[in-house]
């Protein structure tokens, strides 16, 4: 973006920006409270890795939001939609349950019963993933495209701070007061969001006032469908296959990464220093590299490039398992690991968005990036018991092997990527 021009500066002073800030934070913070960092208390207080791998399926609802987004576009929120409008109704509403869910899993007792927690994991999945659909409701609609970069770039930054405090902020917590006070502390953030919601415009347009708004639930969550079909033809079930299991070795080993770091002696500091805050860091240069390769070399070389190096990175971690506690060799792993996953999710948004239609944007990249997650998360349940089975280093050396598909599922893409670009290029000539 251009921020010396008049219009670059005029997007920059937009408090809009300012309140996607506050919105993607809080966005951010229940992802990892109720994965990673959640898997590092169940490992501590001595949860069995079969357990915390089946566990990891609280996670689903992540993958499952599109079932229920097109009810957040057509509905108002109890109470609260009629004194804050559709969009951030909906907002508050989920934004208190978040912070009663993380209320809730800081009084849980995994030691000792783990009903408690898998109760309240399961609320935190279903509220956090949702309220990802209010906020990407709200920032499609409150602004024109012309500011949706400027949008999304404050939403991600503000997600990644928040990863940040619900990482290593959490640990540091836990590691000096406990892990209570560590899940209250992040129910008490969820303020910020509150706080930015409270102080947001409510966007003037609802799926009522579009062209074809008053048709029927079905046509709602049957026409972006039917469209995507209809415009990808016969690649559809290619790029599909390829979104599935783009991510999958990240989505396997990330249930099992701190588990490992605690089995072989790291300490909660160690991890949140290394994992978290250093890692933070090394992920991003990653992001940014992987955004310059897009522009540099293309779109389709970026994403073998990235598929093939998230996989491989696993094998560093596979390394940190047979040669046991080293904590250079851990910075090593987390710096490989974390610089090629940054370098592959940037290649997978710019994929999944060049897929949508403008016409079906918000519906097509949620049911996208619903589901390219699905296969990770499912699989992701029994890691744990591979990695009982057969130990940590052969696990990983297992996950970093679903490397060799998707290369080859990325050749077959680009190879029809290219043929559908040129066909389309044609067709725009002709008309």
């Amino acid at each position: 973006m251009d921020t010396e021009s008049p219009r670059g500066l005029k997007i920059l002073s937009d408090r809009k920006l300012t309140m996607m800030l506050g919105l993607g934070f809080s966005s951010g913070l229940p992802f990892l409270l109720v994965f990673s960092t959640q898997s590092t208390w169940l490992r501590e207080v001595g949860v069995s890795k079969e357990a915390i791998g089946m566990i990891s399926w609280v996670a689903l609802a992540y993958s499952l939001k599109f079932l229920w987004a097109p009810l957040l576009d057509r509905f108002d929120a109890p109470f609260l939609g009629r004194k804050l409008g559709r969009r951030r109704g909906w907002m508050a509403l989920i934004q208190i349950g978040v912070m009663l869910c993380l209320a809730g899993l800081a009084f849980g007792d995994p030691g000792n019963g783990l009903l408690w927690t898998i109760v309240f994991s399961f609320l935190l999945g279903f509220c956090g993933s949702t309220q990802d659909i209010t906020i990407d409701g709200w920032r499609i609609a409150v602004a024109p495209p012309e500011k949706q970069g400027a949008m999304s770039a404050a939403s991600q930054v503000g997600y990644k701070i928040a990863l940040l405090c619900a990482g290593a902020g959490a640990l540091y917590v836990a590691q000096f007061y406990s892990w209570r006070a560590a899940y209250l502390v992040m129910a008490l953030l969820m303020l910020v969001g509150m706080v930015a919601n409270f102080l947001a415009p409510e966007p003037q347009k609802h799926i009522e006032t579009a062209p074809g708004a008053h048709r029927s639930l079905v046509q709602t969550y049957a026409e972006p469908l039917k469209e995507f079909f209809a415009r990808n033809g016969r690649h559809t079930i290619l790029f599909l296959l390829l979104l599935g299991i783009y991510r999958l070795p990240d989505f396997l080993s990330g249930v099992m990464a701190n588990p490992l770091y605690i089995d072989l002696g790291f300490s909660k500091t160690d991890i949140a220093n290394i994992t978290k805050v250093f890692g933070f860091a090394v992920g991003l240069t990653g992001i940014f590299a992987g955004g310059w390769s897009a522009s540099r070399f293309g779109l389709m070389p970026t994403l073998l490039v990235g598929g093939i190096a998230a996989a491989a990175s696993h094998l560093s971690l596979a390394l940190l398992a047979h040669v046991g506690h080293d904590i250079r060799l851990l910075t090593l792993a987390i710096c490989v690991e974390n610089f090629a996953g940054g370098f592959a999710g940037t290649a997978l948004v710019a994929f999944m968005s060049s897929l949508v239609s403008p016409l079906h944007a918000a519906a097509q990249y949620a049911l996208l990036s619903s589901l390219y997650a699905l296969p990770g998360k499912i699989l992701g349940g029994f890691s744990g018991f591979a990695a009982a089975k057969f130990g940590y280093a052969a696990f990983f050396v297992a996950t970093s092997c679903i490397g060799l598909p998707v290369a080859a599922l990325c050749l077959a893409v680009w190879r029809a990527y290219a043929a559908q670009t040129k066909a389309g290029a044609e067709q725009n000539s002709l008309a």
